[in-house]
């Protein structure tokens, strides 16, 4: 898990790392020890020489969700896409949120010109084709995790723009706001905490809608070729690969049940923490 270690180490004859799958390498750690396997003794880029049929082969014991068209198997690349699309997801949800509510707050806040010159800017950034820009940055670099997640979050940041907006055009007109302008409160403490957790209810009742189109998002572009490398476990990449393969339905069914699965835990799980946020289901 920490040191990689060779075959030769093991008594075998070639230098390069062991192959913990392969018989030989198991019967030779079998002589003077033991292993343990994780319950999915395959990574997201392992190849299954031993298959009794050729890839794309259907499931069996060795692989529970069979694999695709490059021997690798197909539950652990659900398995890694997961992870990667939830964090993919979690942080442009965090990033675009962060500027979007740093933005409308200023819009609402201060009005005025401010309000109308950066709602032209919105206005402008809005028809920009994101699709097209994407493609076209493909062209020129590999599209990477990071590079991918600073592209949609310079194009996607405006979705919580308008909620913020208009929920601090509604409070700044609020007494309570009056009388802390009155009483010479700095600017920046009112938005911070007079005004900005009763904008927060609404945005948090936005979020789940932002967090299952960044990962719908993520899946999409993967599956037209257009996302993360070909060497990413990608769900998008999975349903592609049951697009390009009908006869092997394991691959669509599976990238569709997984998808599914994921849309509906975030969206639950995002319901509940807008309902923990939400005072009036507190008292009652």
């Amino acid at each position: 898990m920490f040191k990689q270690y060779s075959e030769q180490e093991f008594g075998g004859d070639f230098a390069s790392e062991a192959d913990y799958t392969d018989p030989y390498v198991q019967e030779l750690i079998k002589k003077d020890g033991f292993m343990i396997f994780p319950p999915l003794s395959y990574s997201y880029n392992t190849i299954n020489y031993e298959l009794s049929k050729p890839a794309p082969s259907a499931p069996d014991s060795a692989n529970l969700l069979g694999t695709d068209d490059q021997g690798r198997d197909v539950l652990a690349r659900l398995l890694y896409g997961f992870r990667i699309s939830v964090i993919f997801g979690l942080l442009l949800t965090i990033g675009t949120s962060i500027i979007g509510i740093i933005a409308g707050a200023v819009q609402g806040y201060f009005g005025g010109w401010v309000d109308l010159i950066f709602q032209r800017i919105i206005e402008i950034w809005e028809g920009l084709p994101g699709l097209y820009i994407i493609i076209i940055i493909a062209s020129i670099i590999e599209p990477n995790f990071w590079w991918l997640l600073l592209i949609m979050l310079a194009l996607g940041w405006m979705g919580l723009v308008g909620v913020v907006r208009a929920e601090f055009l509604r409070a700044r007109n609020f007494e309570y706001v009056k009388a802390a302008k009155a009483m010479g409160v700095p600017e920046i403490k009112i938005i911070l905490r007079h005004i900005l957790p009763n904008a927060l209810v609404a945005t948090i009742s936005f979020m789940p809608f932002i967090l299952g189109g960044a990962i719908t998002s993520l899946a999409a572009l993967d599956f037209l070729g257009f996302g993360l490398p070909t060497s990413y476990p990608s769900l998008g990449e999975v349903l592609r690969q049951g697009k390009a393969n009908l006869n092997a339905y394991w691959l669509g069914i599976s990238g569709f049940v997984i998808m599914g699965v994921l849309l509906s835990l975030l969206v639950f799980i995002s319901e509940a923490v807008r309902d923990a946020f939400d005072s009036k289901a507190g008292i009652r």
